[in-house]
């Protein structure tokens, strides 16, 4: 959107519903009827719904349902996040065209956003299902002054700020938990993955590239067959549709505070909140490790590092650094309570 249509969308916005004449926008912008003309025909080329009638004014009646960067920007309370935001209405991956802009010398906090990704990724590999138009594709470019023995903490954080987002957004926190060390379920189904990819000089970290997905809008039951029963998303869980553009000014903003307090105290420093969402202590796991291993047995918790610690079959502590972990159902005693 060039500097044009972005001041007089500003100055519909402002003006709530009342008519701005013409002449009005005219002087206040300093361009000629006949572009405020233009800019407003562009602006509803983008889908948003403008009445004008002659000698009445322009009226703004309604936003399209698009992550432009001037509607996320609008009432966005962050101080450094999302400052930048570069949109696309498709593009092969957020994460890699922040990672080109980090490597441009992109600002921290810099973020990118799509409608849709036409070779989303996500850990290990996989391609991430990402219809177009329905869902949050974001990554964030970050600059954090850390060891790269303390990145993979920066994901356990961002796990933190997305469950707490979902969370104020439906007013119910009983059925969000964090799965170690990327996903976050509602109700035991999987709503947001988290991919961080890692930039490096020596044993610091350069970058950070932070790339999260939500599901917000996506009828489940188009999801892809072998996902289906593992998925879901926020308006099919709770049965309204979700505001993205608002949604994403919630999950920035409590990014933000997250991620602030983590470069004051590290892990430790949001433990407890993400404790609040972590509930496989106890549980039985399978971790697909690299090289096809698959250990079996009982999570301990999680070390200071972030790893997650595991009593394996024959009763060793392993530490597990990174792998792909399968769950077993949470045991719930006779009264509901949850062990």
């Amino acid at each position: 959107m060039n500097d044009g249509m972005a001041r007089i969308l500003q100055a519909l916005h402002e003006a709530d519903g009342s008519p701005c004449s013409g002449a009005q926008l005219s002087d206040t912008l300093g361009v000629s009827r006949a572009q405020v003309w233009k800019h407003v025909t562009s602006l509803r080329d983008r889908g948003y719904r403008i009445d004008g009638e002659p000698g009445g004014g322009y009226r703004l009646l309604g936003v399209p349902d698009r992550l432009f960067a001037e509607e996320i920007q609008r009432g966005l309370s962050t101080v450094w996040l999302g400052r930048t935001l570069h949109y696309f209405d498709e593009i092969d991956s957020t994460n890699r065209m922040a990672l080109d802009l980090a490597r441009s010398g992109a600002a921290h906090g810099t973020a990118v956003i799509a409608e849709g990704q036409m070779a989303g990724r996500g850990r290990l590999g996989r391609s991430f299902h990402s219809p177009p138009h329905e869902n949050l594709y974001t990554s964030i470019v970050l600059r954090p002054e850390l060891d790269t023995a303390q990145a993979p903490t920066l994901l356990l954080a961002a796990g933190v700020a997305v469950a707490e987002a979902i969370v104020a957004w439906l007013g119910d926190a009983g059925p969000v938990r964090i799965k170690w060390p990327n996903d976050v379920l509602l109700h035991g189904r999987k709503t947001s993955g988290i991919l961080m990819e890692l930039g490096a000089e020596e044993a610091r970290v350069s970058h950070a590239i932070l790339g999260i997905g939500v599901n917000l809008n996506v009828d489940p039951a188009t999801f892809p067959d072998d996902f289906r029963e593992r998925a879901t998303s926020l308006a099919g869980f709770s049965g309204r549709t979700v505001d993205r553009a608002a949604f994403t000014r919630l999950l920035y903003s409590r990014l933000e505070d997250v991620l602030d307090a983590h470069a004051r105290g590290g892990l430790a420093a949001v433990r407890s909140r993400f404790d609040a969402f972590f509930d496989m202590v106890g549980r039985s796991v399978k971790v697909h490790q690299i090289g096809d291993s698959v250990l079996e047995g009982t999570v301990l918790g999680l070390a200071e590092s972030g790893a997650l610690q595991i009593e394996s079959s024959d009763g060793e502590c392993v530490t597990v650094f990174a792998g792909d972990v399968s769950l077993s159902p949470p045991v719930v005693q006779s009264g509901g309570s949850r062990t």
